[in-house]
């Protein structure tokens, strides 16, 4: 029998930035995501975000990679929310994201994090958030938080 123990924590970001998921929609794009997730066997344990992003914090299995379960949720959410009319424009999430492997020890401190986005953005900004977390997983390489050098 595999044993498989494969944290991670995953950002998409809304294309251009844009602020799409606006209070009245996000509760609603969070719930079906976690539905869908669990339809096709991803183990998502949270999920929160505010107006230009979510964090997922997602538990692997032998079966899946990271490409795949951020296809699924990317792709399906996108075509959820746009057949629903949840916003005047086209919903669409930028092509890249940001996935990190999170040791065991650290998973109670990121559900929390995860959990209290509305509040932690009142006093960070989402840029702001992003070069903390490539501090945090990537350490000082170089690299901006776009990829680039």
């Amino acid at each position: 029998m595999s044993y498989i123990n494969v944290w991670l924590h995953f950002v998409f970001v809304t294309k251009n930035r844009h602020p799409y998921l606006n209070s009245t929609i996000r509760k609603d794009v969070f719930d079906h995501i976690q539905q869908n997730a669990k339809s096709k066997g991803i183990y998502l344990d949270h999920i929160n975000g505010y107006k230009e992003h979510i964090h997922c914090l997602i538990s692997l299995n032998q079966m899946q990679t990271i490409a795949k379960v951020a296809q699924m949720i990317k792709g399906e959410s996108s075509r959820w929310i746009n057949q629903n009319k949840l916003t005047q424009k086209r919903f669409e999430w930028q092509i890249k994201y940001y996935c990190a492997s999170v040791s065991e020890s650290r998973i109670k401190g990121l559900r929390s994090y995860i959990r209290f986005q509305d509040d932690h953005h009142k006093s960070i900004s989402f840029q702001e958030e992003v070069e903390k977390l490539f501090k945090t997983y990537k350490g000082d390489d170089g690299l901006k938080p776009d990829g680039t050098s």
